[in-house]
């Protein structure tokens, strides 16, 4: 088992969005811990929608986590960082320990997460846990057993549940072993995303102990 001292996370309900618009609209519903996932290669564009997602955490408290784009986000002092397997191959893994930002990794398989805990990230997020439209995804579910596994095998580092994942199903994931559960299609594509987001909020945050604080 992977032992590590406790480290909390700024919210269990952890929304992942893909410009800073979003980021805005979000922190001021409610939201404390928010992840930017841009897919583009335009660099003044990403810097302007990191900057601006930057900004707009900081006025709400809240805490904003950049996923891929590891130069822009420490360029722009922003301090949690998202990489998925395939992002830790090109990644500098010792400039983004230097520059002082928490590491996020995504795991899907069982090598993933050795691979991931060799590296002393800050937490783990394992995936899909149920099914999801949002890309074509080379693994099946892996469903709230596996939650389970993963909290087993990596002691009290933080775990991050994606993948399919609504309101509704949270509470079963929090049950399974997740401390976090990130979200995409149940806020964005909800009719009324801001009340959704509260809704997370409410229902996650509300009964917990006093939330971790990142910066």
């Amino acid at each position: 088992m992977h032992e590590r001292a406790g480290l909390s996370l700024p919210s269990r309900a952890y929304p992942v969005v893909d410009s800073a618009a979003w980021v805005q609209r979000l922190v001021e519903h409610g939201a404390r811990l928010i992840q930017l996932r841009v897919k583009s290669s335009d660099t003044a564009h990403l810097r302007q929608q990191i900057r601006a997602s930057r900004l707009a955490c900081v006025a709400a408290g809240a805490t904003l986590v950049v996923n891929d784009h590891w130069q822009l986000a420490i360029e722009q002092g922003v301090g949690c960082i998202h990489l998925g397997q395939e992002d830790l191959d090109e990644a500098d893994r010792e400039a983004i320990r230097g520059s002082g930002a928490r590491l996020g990794i995504s795991t899907h398989s069982d090598a993933e997460l050795e691979r991931a805990l060799v590296l002393a990230p800050d937490y783990v997020a394992l995936g899909p846990v149920y099914p999801t439209t949002l890309k074509l995804m080379p693994w099946a579910p892996q469903g709230l057993d596996r939650i389970g596994e993963w909290r087993r095998r990596i002691g009290s580092l933080p775990l991050v549940a994606i993948g399919g994942i609504t309101l509704e199903r949270a509470p079963l994931c929090l049950a399974a072993g997740a401390d976090c559960v990130a979200v995409v299609s149940d806020i964005v594509g909800h009719p009324d995303p801001q009340a959704r987001m509260s809704a997370w909020v409410r229902i996650l945050d509300d009964e917990t102990q006093e939330a971790g604080t990142w910066s």
